[in-house]
């Protein structure tokens, strides 16, 4: 049996063996093609990326025409390097920098010599190319940009690194990728897929036509077109506004979470980072370490929420049942607790109730919910995990998982952090060790886009969907799960209505009273965070930032924003006014509240933004 075993394994090999040989020599022509390639002439044909639209059809990104000079370093024949580079408009060293880089990647494939010419200089170079073998012009497509904003969105392109290369064998030297925004993360469906051309050389290194006439030629594929959410004129309504400002503003359709807009000041033309000036250009847009142009603030920034997590609060105390509707608080200029400790409040009429609170911005009031829904539980840690779970169901301390390739946590406290903070259980802690967080400050840290999705979330009465900026692919509508399943809060929609009441009662009598916009029921709430910084070691309050939240129409939202605007003063001073602007444009499309629009307009806080260089230590008054 054993004999038998053996003889047919060496049986089975051979008919292997045979098999492959035949294969090879029969059927298989990858060896002789191979061979016959070293005679061949591989070129690359780049396909166009695909457009970028906006929600309504706007053309927002298209292409233009742009010619590298291209080398393959072991076809270059007799070359006059003095010649070639006054060719070229450049230097002798810089050829010979740039050649020698492109025998380093490697001197039978591509590379770059000069990339991207204008069509005069592309007709100029090319009528004495035949006097340098080894090189040739490569036709290929830059952005040609249609409008002046969103660079933060729409991100840039720019030519692949050696690590891109390594990461993905598609690429070689001299493509370019999508490096941030859309065109990063949408790369694969914008680029398309490139053809190739084999043409024939003869033993003096000519082409003399295509390899076996073609028939290994493929033709490119076009880049997807693809349409985003954001609506370009909303967007550059923002932009206008925020001009002299710092800061950030996200809209998001609470239906769909389709965000709107997504704004951050101060930005940068994009077609700043297009041609043979990008490199300039964006080394000095990356070296501003002031006003940051690089830096999107409604994505990355983290700030204190202010008074507009005081909605949060309510919901919280009347789900765990601490609190009532009807349940009112004396407020007198604030709340004390414990001996020396005193958190401050306006003056307004007493006593309040939840309503009123939010309308007004009573601190004792949501104070008083925060101190009721720790006193639920047996140990503050247990009233910090219930109140943590809440948070993050409204996507609170968390990437919320958008289709943009960055973004930021922000900071959700737990149970943990202040155990370590305050070294228990040597020393205990209570819910009066963190009762800042109450109203927004203590230690939650939230992003513009978080608070948009929270506003959107108190819209829907108790869920929200993953804000997302793809809107379509070439007409197709069909979305990825994650972008159109509802997230629920852990708050039961009933408690929603005295919340959003209250949010009504902002614009009617409370603190955003002076940014009604006629026609239009508008549910907001005003913020102000404080602002420290350090100079010269010492900590110094800086003026407190604006910030803004709001949605409508009342009774069937259609956009939710946030806005942040760093040294704007209280809420409703600066974004607020951007706030109502941004609600009235979306839904009317006219403004009718030109005095505000004046006003925001004629303002700028960069005499603000001054102030924390030179070391003067201030504070508004308000």
């Amino acid at each position: 049996m054993r004999t038998l075993l053996i003889y047919a394994l060496v049986i089975l090999t051979g008919i292997v063996f045979t098999a492959r040989l035949l294969y090879l020599q029969v059927f298989d022509n990858s060896l002789k093609l191979r061979s016959e390639l070293n005679a061949v002439n591989k070129v690359y044909d780049i396909p166009q990326r695909g457009f970028i639209f906006d929600r309504n059809g706007e053309l927002m990104v298209s292409n233009q025409p742009s010619y590298d000079v291209m080398v393959i370093p072991n076809t270059i024949k007799n070359l006059d390097t003095t010649a070639f580079s006054n060719l070229l408009n450049i230097t002798k060293e810089q050829l010979e920098t740039s050649l020698q880089r492109a025998r380093v990647y490697s001197p039978r494939l591509p590379s770059v010599i000069l990339p991207q010419l204008t069509k005069d200089e592309y007709a100029h170079i090319q009528e004495s190319m035949y006097r340098f073998p080894g090189f040739y012009i490569q036709k290929r497509a830059l952005r040609d940009y249609q409008v002046n904003h969103s660079a933060n969105i729409l991100g840039f392109i720019a030519e692949v690194n050696q690590r891109d290369i390594e990461q993905n064998p598609y690429y070689q030297m001299g493509d370019l990728i999508g490096k941030t925004g859309v065109e990063a993360q949408y790369e694969t469906l914008l680029r398309g897929q490139k053809g190739v051309m084999y043409i024939q050389k003869d033993r003096f290194n000519r082409d003399i036509g295509p390899y076996k006439e073609g028939i290994y030629d493929t033709l490119p594929v076009q880049g997807k077109d693809i349409k985003l959410t954001i609506d370009a004129a909303l967007q550059a309504y923002g932009t206008e506004l925020m001009k002299n400002k710092r800061g950030g503003i996200v809209a998001i359709e609470p239906k769909t979470g389709e965000i709107l807009a997504l704004i951050t000041a101060p930005s940068y033309d994009p077609a700043l980072l297009i041609g043979r000036e990008r490199s300039k250009n964006y080394t000095q847009l990356y070296y501003d370490s002031i006003a940051k142009p690089l830096y999107d603030r409604g994505l990355l920034a983290e700030y204190p929420p202010g008074s507009t997590f005081k909605m949060i609060t309510g919901l919280i105390a009347l789900q765990e049942g601490v609190s009532s509707i009807n349940e009112t608080v004396y407020c007198n200029r604030g709340l004390r607790y414990g001996q020396n400790a005193f958190l401050g409040c306006r003056v307004h009429s007493n006593p309040v109730d939840l309503k009123e609170a939010v309308a007004v911005s009573c601190n004792a009031y949501f104070g008083t919910s925060y101190r009721k829904i720790f006193d639920k539980y047996n140990t503050p840690q247990e009233g910090m995990d219930a109140w943590e779970k809440h948070l993050k169901s409204f996507g609170l301390g968390n990437f919320l998982g958008n289709d943009l390739p960055i973004g930021k946590r922000g900071k959700v406290p737990t149970s943990d952090y202040y155990n370590k903070i305050y070294n228990y259980p040597t020393y205990k802690w209570y819910s009066t060790a963190t009762i800042s967080n109450s109203i927004g400050q203590g230690e939650i840290i939230t992003t513009p886009i978080q608070l948009a999705n929270m506003t959107a979330a108190i819209a829907n009465r108790g869920y929200y969907i993953t804000p997302h900026i793809l809107k379509e692919l070439e007409g197709d509508v069909t979305k990825d799960s994650l972008y159109t399943q509802k997230n629920y809060t852990t708050i039961d929609p009933e408690h929603f209505d005295p919340i959003i009441e209250g949010m009504f009662d902002v614009y009617n009598k409370g603190s955003a009273r002076s940014l009604q916009v006629p026609g239009i029921e508008i549910c907001g709430k005003t913020g102000t965070a404080e602002n420290f910084t350090r100079i010269d070691g010492k900590k110094v309050q800086l003026t407190d930032h604006s910030i803004f939240v709001a949605f409508a129409p009342k009774d069937n939202p259609q956009i939710a924003i946030a806005v942040f605007v760093e040294h704007g003063h209280f809420g409703s001073r600066y974004a607020g006014k951007i706030a109502s602007l941004m609600i009235e444009k979306y839904l009317n499309g006219d403004i009718t509240r030109k005095d505000m629009e004046d006003w925001i307009l004629l303002n700028s806080l960069e005499d603000e933004y001054a102030k924390p260089l030179s070391g003067e230590p201030f504070r508004i008054n308000q």
